[in-house]
């Protein structure tokens, strides 16, 4: 009589997807969220409202309902998504890249608000004052923007690292449920929960809730000061 296979107390597999996939998405958005947010704070243009609108959109807008465009977008019925079949030299859904452009556009307000609110912060008279002096918008970016807003720049990659980590709805729409490819730790206790694995999927979730608790606390630690003391 053979002893039944053990069950790993982890999917293993999908936890490196999930790491690998908040890393990526991670940074894209960094860069990608600093140029936005840049570019929100200097400009005086009509279509600010309209680029605001549409980096907050995530926030409101149901996973399933941004995840099932993506995947027409990117699937070979559209022109899009052929043209980036031919460049990738396959289709993207169902697939890590595809996991990683639904990440970057769920997760872009993570990003972009609180970058926006850091550069707002600084004293607009320093970047008056260098903007005299002759420096270009990209050393005003780099060299004052960027140094005096770390703490927003650490909260972002935090925020979005953290949201990248629990995504489920965009990731099981774009990606699906492959093994080893797109099978996140959301997914795997989607999965675990349809089998009755319900042991498994508490060690899955204990998982991701250390993983939003040390976010947070990262972030509300980096944001507290010492309070004034009246005594």
């Amino acid at each position: 009589m053979t002893a039944a296979p053990s069950t790993p107390w982890l999917d293993l597999p999908a936890l490196w997807v999930t790491l690998r996939l908040a890393a990526v998405t991670t940074a894209i958005l960094l860069v990608l969220g600093t140029a936005i947010a840049f570019w929100i704070v200097s400009t005086s243009s009509r279509l600010r409202p309209l680029v605001e609108a549409l980096c907050a959109l995530p926030l409101l807008l149901p996973p399933t309902v941004l995840g099932f465009y993506l995947l027409v977008l990117l699937g070979p019925r559209t022109a899009f998504g052929r043209m980036l079949a031919h460049l990738a030299g396959h289709p993207l859904a169902f697939t890590f890249s595809g996991l990683v452009i639904g990440s970057v556009l769920y997760s872009l307000p993570f990003a972009v608000q609180p970058l926006v609110a850091g550069f707002q912060a600084v004293d607009p008279a320093l970047t008056e004052q260098a903007t005299l002096l002759g420096a270009s918008r990209l050393r005003i970016l780099r060299e004052l923007l960027l140094p005096l807003s770390r703490r927003s720049v650490l909260t972002a990659a935090t925020l979005v690292f953290a949201h990248t980590v629990g995504e489920f709805g965009v990731v099981l729409m774009i990606g699906g449920d492959i093994p080893g490819a797109t099978r996140t730790l959301s997914i795997a206790i989607y999965d675990q929960v349809q089998d009755f694995a319900y042991t498994q999927a508490n060690h899955t979730s204990v998982v991701l809730l250390a993983m939003a608790t040390l976010a947070l606390l990262a972030v509300y630690w980096r944001g507290s000061r010492p309070r004034p003391s009246y005594a």
